[in-house]
């Protein structure tokens, strides 16, 4: 009896069902044609043959027998055999479903994994999945281009233990199925027509599968997976590479999308540090982690920017922002925050860090401006710096505007210099000054340091 296939596209269900039908009645056709004639002519037979009535019954009843086996053996043989071809098609279409139900699985699952992933690391994970699912016993790597597009570099790897390292690939000008935009499928790495860089492997002869992959709209990336040369790959392990290609240059392109238009929105158009917005986030959730930790927050600004703008034009100007930026971003520790506030000031919070170390690192920054400022020939122009203690549980505006008195005295002072606010505990004595300006470690003759002694209530959250 023919086998079912309920999940088989109707069109074939019709058209299998349509040819047995057919085989079936033209069968009954020729029986119902034949069968008559034959029991026509077994009697007619018998008649002849014999003279009882009775024995001429049992004559032809024999004689119809022996005429229709034949037949009868042909209609079963035939029947026969379109149940087998039925039945082979039958087997040949359901392992053909479960194949496409197969992939569609993996295609279904490793797209649900990649819209979980909300970083590019956690999608080149996932990506490591399907590979290990995919060609568990295979070396397979995702290759992707940096931002300039200029050079590829491995991002996610699936191999057995012991395997070494694919792909020598520099960039995907040098990869064919990058260049080409289309999937290669080198058979021996010895072929004429091989990728070169399949050749000199320290695993020797070898096959392999090359997948572009595509991030918004540009080739960026290979997925490349060698196999022994007689290793079969079916197709559909192709089809499941290429669907994991599809879907990660998709996540990929939107996961930096969103990491770009972020970007955009936390950091300063100019000079690439963070904006005010970023900075007081940053400043939150450090304390948030550790609401009893300290720091010193600092606002900077360049001396006589105004100046630079009229003398020598706003691009200049611009330039100069960019250096100082670049300076302080440099000079500053990792964990460390600079933002750009607006104009020419900037505003930078070194947590868990001593007035000493804050002092040294500004210094720093001042000495390495001025290198800077000459290998770049920008015309000349200092900064002046002010500083002061902070913890953590203060309210930032308050410790903002503490470094900004500091700074307004390095400008009233002479500008290119660093002027530390010292807080001291609020006194009823009127006859106190509430600022007085000292030297300071360095002395304020040497225009380094000065410190500023003010009269504060530390807040509190």
């Amino acid at each position: 009896m023919m086998k079912s296939i309920d999940t088989a596209q109707p069109s074939e269900l019709h058209v299998a069902r349509g040819s047995f039908r057919r085989t079936l009645q033209a069968l009954a056709l020729v029986v119902f044609m034949v069968a008559p004639v034959a029991a026509f002519a077994s009697f007619w037979l018998a008649d002849h043959l014999v003279t009882s009535v009775s024995a001429q019954w049992a004559v032809g009843t024999g004689l119809v027998a022996v005429l229709n086996l034949p037949i009868i053996v042909v209609v079963l043989g035939v029947i026969a055999k379109r149940v087998a071809t039925a039945d082979a098609w039958a087997d040949a279409q359901q392992t053909r479903l479960d194949e496409e139900r197969s992939h569609r699985d993996l295609e279904s699952q490793v797209t649900d994994a990649l819209e979980m992933a909300e970083t590019e690391t956690e999608a080149l994970r996932v990506i490591e999945r399907g590979f290990s699912v995919v060609l568990p016993d295979s070396m397979t790597e995702l290759l992707l281009a940096d931002n300039s597009h200029a050079r590829l570099s491995r991002k996610a790897v699936s191999a057995p233990a012991g395997s070494v390292a694919g792909c020598g690939v520099g960039s995907p000008q040098e990869c064919p199925a990058a260049r080409r935009a289309r999937v290669h499928r080198f058979a021996d790495s010895d072929a004429v027509n091989a990728c070169p860089k399949l050749a000199g492997r320290v695993t020797g002869r070898c096959a392999a599968i090359c997948i572009p992959v595509s991030v918004m709209g540009r080739t960026v990336g290979v997925i490349h997976t060698v196999h022994e040369v007689d290793t079969q790959v079916d197709g559909g392990v192709v089809q499941d590479l290429e669907a994991i290609a599809q879907q990660a240059g998709a996540r990929l392109g939107m996961l930096r999308i969103v990491a770009e238009t972020q970007l955009q929105a936390a950091t300063d158009a100019l000079t690439g540090l963070m904006n005010r917005r970023s900075f007081e986030n940053a400043f939150l959730q450090m304390r948030e982690r550790s609401p009893g930790g300290s720091g010193v927050v600092v606002m900077a600004d360049l001396d006589h920017f105004k100046a630079i703008n009229d003398t020598f034009g706003h691009e200049t100007g611009d330039r100069a922002l960019r250096l100082f930026a670049e300076t302080l971003r440099k000079t500053v520790g990792p964990n460390d925050l600079v933002s750009r506030r607006g104009g020419e000031e900037f505003a930078v919070f070194f947590p868990s860090c001593d007035q000493d170390r804050a002092t040294e690192t500004l210094g720093r920054v001042r000495e390495n401006l001025q290198r800077a400022i000459k290998e770049a020939g920008l015309p000349a122009f200092t900064s002046s710096f002010g500083s002061t203690p902070a913890l953590l549980v203060e309210d930032l505006d308050l410790l903002l505007a503490r470094a900004d008195s500091a700074l307004f005295e390095a400008k009233r002072s002479g500008r290119d210099r660093l002027v530390v606010v010292v807080a001291e505990a609020a006194t009823d004595d009127s006859a106190a000054p509430a600022n007085r300006v000292l030297d300071g470690p360095n002395g304020a003759a040497d225009g380094v340091v000065v410190v500023l002694r003010q009269a504060v209530e530390t807040a509190t959250r």
